[in-house]
Formats: C-alpha cells, structure tokens, sequence
C-alpha cells in the first residue's frame, strides 16, 4: 500500500472541493477514502488544518457542520505521527520545515504539497521522500 502524507494546503484544498471532486485534491481524498493510499499527518498538520479551516474565508463558504466532519474525519482516519526526525532550513517556511519532518518521520512514499518553493528548493526527492503535486501523485495511483 502507498503511504503518502497531503500538506495542509492540498488537506483543505480537497475538503472545500470534495462534493464536487473536479479538482486534484478532492479525487486524492475520494482516492484515500476509497483505501487507494494509506494517509499520514501529524499534530502540526492538524491544528493547522483546523486553523485554516476556522478562518471567516472557509466558515463562509462552508457548513459548520462540514467542517467538524472533515476535521473528525482527518483525526480518525489517518494515521497520526510524531516527528522523530526534525529537519531545518529545508523548506522556505519553519511550518513547512514540520511538514516535511513529518513526512520523513513517518517514512512515508510521496508528500503531496502544491508548495512550488518547496520543490525549487529541494526538488523531487529529499531523504527517502517523494515530492509529488496532487496531480502527479494522482496519475501515480
């Protein structure tokens, strides 16, 4: 089974889309739910998942109820890590510095962010870790 880990932007990218699953992060979530991937995430990722989601631009635009669905579903159903092996100076942002600890802590096959910077900076590969876009990693699966 892939093991993958979604960052928070391609999280609440697929959430606000998911009943109308055009876009790439919200055929990735249908895929997850679907058992086509094993979904990773981390603390860090989840209150910043909350957060984003918490924010007037989403409450506006989506049920409260939709929200306290998406957010439960993201607790009960991934896979929740710690970070064992922090990294620092890898991405342009500390925060996204935890995401990409996250996902090598967890040992997952891909991270599935749309940050360009990231990519810029590190390519598609860093220590064991895959970077895909949502829609590369959905041609992989």
């Amino acid at each position: 089974m892939i093991k993958a880990l979604l960052d928070t932007n391609v999280l609440v990218s697929g959430f606000v889309s998911l009943k109308h699953p055009t876009r790439a992060p919200a055929q990735l979530l249908h895929a997850w739910l679907a058992g086509h991937f094993e979904l990773f995430t981390s603390e860090h990722i989840i209150a910043e998942f909350k957060n984003t989601l918490g924010r007037h631009y989403f409450k506006s635009r989506l049920k409260p109820e939709d929200i306290d669905e998406a957010i439960t579903l993201v607790n009960e159903e991934c896979t929740i890590i710690s970070i064992t092996t922090p990294v620092k100076g890898v991405a342009t942002h500390p925060e996204d510095d935890l995401v990409m600890s996250a996902a090598i802590s967890a040992k997952v096959d891909y991270l599935v962010t749309g940050d360009q910077p990231l990519f810029n900076k590190v390519g598609n590969f860093y220590q064991g870790v895959t970077l895909a876009t949502p829609n590369d990693f959905l041609k992989i699966l």
